[in-house]
Order: structure tokens, then C-alpha cells, then sequence
């Protein structure tokens, strides 16, 4: 008894850190067999002795799975290892991160619904904005990224959901999340950010106000450009009913890519604080290279939205964007010449990836798409590696010269 009260007397434990959670996170065991790490569930179903125990199972009374298109162990421990990362009530995953911003949006809006967003969302995302939700009769109203202004009158002429990315993809513009998701939750609109870019390690949209934060878990999560994944967290009810709408849709994370994305993330820490440190020395130099006429980089004094980065990331992340002297011609002769950077449609690796959003973030959209989306030809999105810095540095300035 005295020992029991001992303990009743001790303070609660601190919170683990990111680093932490980003390991132990969702792999509570025990695991099959006594295996060290999460294993590879790979059964489309699974079986009960007796109609009893699988009536259990499948209505909610005692934990457990039915079918893999619902819920899946190794899934399962992905879920739960994005949900303390972000430090959400709940979570639930997608086969890719297009299909969890579809999933959220087609979950929560009606006909008759209107969203508040901005004009240089995610060049997917965007196509939902003005292809795929108006033939459902949902309003998209599009406003002027980083026009703080103009979004909170168009919110308050109502809307169902206010959707965010910051810094977005690939122009790395910066919202006041805490701004905007006041002024979403006073209008009664949910509130939902894409963080795939700042990661949960730079920026907690949820501790800022949103009701919902998105990951392409394909990107920073994974870190290996070899799964493709989506996940979305927040609040318990809206998470359930997102899950709902996956469970029956059929867009599911498969079992290898989960495992593939819970490896990757116990490194994300590391990972994220290179590429952070990285990206800020490489937008320093180039910014002062008398072949690049803009640098886009949050970490940047000269960035429009660095006292916002500054205030509400602990990090300004790994991805830069800059537009060359010379247009899409210098583009062409620029990307070849670099030794250490793979050009694919992808980010957030431990390799550098770069690319125009003419073949990456925006590669559905037609020129005058983007132009319109304040997203020049002749920019160029670069995600840093956590390769040496001063090799990248050298290869950026080599590819220039």
C-alpha cells in the first residue's frame, strides 16, 4: 500500500518528445512471435473459431480485425504513430495523400456547401477546387494566397470548411494558421491544414486551431521515396467519419507501404533537422547568385512570411523554390547539370529531388493554370537531401555556372 501511495505521489511524466514519439510511437507490442518491430500483416482477412468471438470483433466489443479494406494491424500502428506525432485525438490512413484530401473533403461537404481556400494549393488539390466539387454542387471560392484579408471576409460570407496549406506547394507562400483558423471556427467551418510541407516535427496546425491536419505520407513521413500513403488526424468524430467514408470507398493503405512508412518515420526527427539546416544555407547562397532572380524560403528574412514561419514553426523545412534568369529555357539547361538530385516528382526524401511545377506539384495543370496561380515557368522546387551540404551547395553552384 505504501509503495502504491508512493506512486499516486509522484507527477504525472512529461509528454515524450517528437524524436520520441516518431520511435516508440504505435509499436507497443507484443508483436507476433515476440518480433522486435511492427510485422507485415499481409491477409486481405482474418479468421475467428467461432461466430461468437468474430460478432465481438466485428461489432465494436472487444478489439481486433475483420478485413483489411477496414482495419489492419501494421496499418494500425501507422495510424497511431501519425496521431502522437501530431498529437491528435485520433487518425486514419489512405493509400495516398490525394486520396486523404478527397477523402476529407468528399466526407464533410454537400451539395449546396461552400469552401474557402487559396489559389496555389497542391496542383491536385486544386483540381478538386475547380473540376471535381462543382459537378457535385459545391462552391470553391479561391482566394489570394497570403492575402490574410481578403480570406477572412470571403470565410465570413460563411462556408462549410476552410482549407489551408502552409508554406504551400511549390511557391513555399506562409499562412497565419492561427488567424485563419479563428476566423473558420467563428464562421462554425471546419478547419483543415495540409502539413506535408512543415511535417509535424516544424508545425502543429492542430495546437493552432485547425480541426483536421492531412499528410502525403509519401513525402517527408516516408523519407525513402519508396511508399506511397496518405493519413489524416484530428478530432475523434470527424476522424471516424473520414474513416467511415475510406472503409466503404476502398481507399486503403496497403500493408508493406505502412510498414515501409513506419520505418521511415522513426528517423523523421533526424531527418527534418538536416534538411531544415540544409535548405536555409542553400536559399542563403542562391539568393545572392546572380543567375537566380528569386528565392522562395520561408527561413529567409526577405520571405513576405517569415515573421509568421518564425512565430509558428520550430523549423522553416526542407524545400526551397527559385526562379531562374532566362525562363523555362534556363530550366532545361539547369536541371541536367546537377549530379545530386534526382528530377522526379517527388519530395521530402533522403535524396534531393528538383523539378518545375510543370512536371511535379502542378503537372495537371495547363501554363495558364499556373500562371494564374502566381507560379512562374521558370521556378524551380528543390527538396533538400540529407546529403552533405557542401556537396550540395558546390553541385548547385557548378549546375548555375
Amino acid at each position: 500500500m505504501a509503495a502504491e501511495e508512493g506512486l499516486r505521489d509522484r507527477p504525472p511524466a512529461a509528454p515524450p518528445g517528437l524524436a520520441t514519439r516518431a520511435v516508440w510511437a504505435g509499436e507497443a507490442g507484443p508483436h507476433w512471435q515476440n518480433a522486435a518491430q511492427v510485422p507485415i500483416v499481409e491477409s486481405a482477412t482474418f479468421a475467428y473459431p467461432d461466430l461468437e468471438s468474430w460478432l465481438a470483433v466485428a461489432q465494436g466489443r472487444r478489439p481486433g480485425h475483420i478485413y483489411s479494406r477496414n482495419t489492419n494491424p501494421t496499418v494500425a500502428a501507422f495510424e497511431e504513430k501519425v496521431r502522437a506525432l501530431e498529437a491528435a485525438a485520433a487518425a486514419t490512413s489512405f493509400a495516398s495523400g490525394m486520396a486523404a484530401i478527397a477523402g476529407v473533403l468528399f466526407t464533410l461537404l454537400s451539395p449546396g456547401d461552400r469552401v474557402v481556400s487559396i489559389h496555389d494549393t497542391y496542383g491536385g488539390t486544386n483540381k478538386l477546387f475547380v473540376e471535381f466539387l462543382p459537378r457535385f454542387g459545391i462552391e470553391a471560392a479561391l482566394v489570394p494566397t497570403a492575402d490574410h484579408a481578403a480570406l477572412e471576409a470571403e470565410i465570413a460570407r460563411g462556408c462549410r470548411l476552410v482549407y489551408l496549406e502552409s508554406p504551400t506547394n511549390p511557391a513555399l507562400a506562409v499562412l497565419d494558421l492561427a488567424r485563419l483558423a479563428a476566423a473558420g471556427r467563428r464562421q462554425g467551418a471546419w478547419v483543415v491544414v495540409d502539413n506535408t510541407f512543415a511535417t509535424p516535427i516544424n508545425q502543429q496546425p492542430l495546437a493552432l486551431g485547425a480541426h483536421l491536419v492531412i499528410h502525403s505520407a509519401t513525402k517527408f513521413l516516408g523519407g525513402h521515396a519508396d511508399a506511397l500513403g496518405g493519413a489524416v488526424c484530428g478530432e475523434a468524430e470527424l476522424v471516424a467519419r473520414i474513416f467511415h467514408w475510406r472503409e466503404i470507398t476502398g481507399a486503403c493503405l496497403d500493408p508493406l507501404a505502412a510498414f515501409l512508412l513506419l520505418r521511415g518515420i522513426k528517423t523523421l526527427a533526424l531527418r527534418v533537422e538536416r534538411q531544415n539546416q540544409t535548405a536555409l544555407a542553400l536559399a542563403r547562397e542562391l539568393a545572392a547568385h546572380p543567375r537566380v532572380a528569386r528565392v522562395l524560403y520561408p527561413g529567409l528574412a526577405s520571405h513576405p512570411g517569415h515573421e509568421i514561419a518564425r512565430r509558428q514553426m520550430r523549423g522553416f523545412g526542407g524545400v526551397l523554390s527559385f526562379v531562374l534568369r532566362g525562363g523555362w529555357a534556363a530550366v532545361e539547361r539547369f536541371l541536367p547539370r546537377l549530379r545530386y538530385a534526382r528530377l522526379a516528382a517527388n519530395l521530402g526524401a533522403v535524396e534531393t529531388t528538383a523539378g518545375p511545377p510543370a512536371t511535379t506539384s502542378h503537372v495537371e495543370s495547363t501554363p495558364a493554370e499556373r500562371a494564374a496561380s502566381g507560379i512562374p515557368e521558370a521556378l524551380v522546387r528543390y527538396s533538400a537531401g540529407i546529403e552533405d551540404p557542401a556537396d550540395l551547395l558546390a553541385d548547385l553552384r557548378q549546375a548555375l555556372d
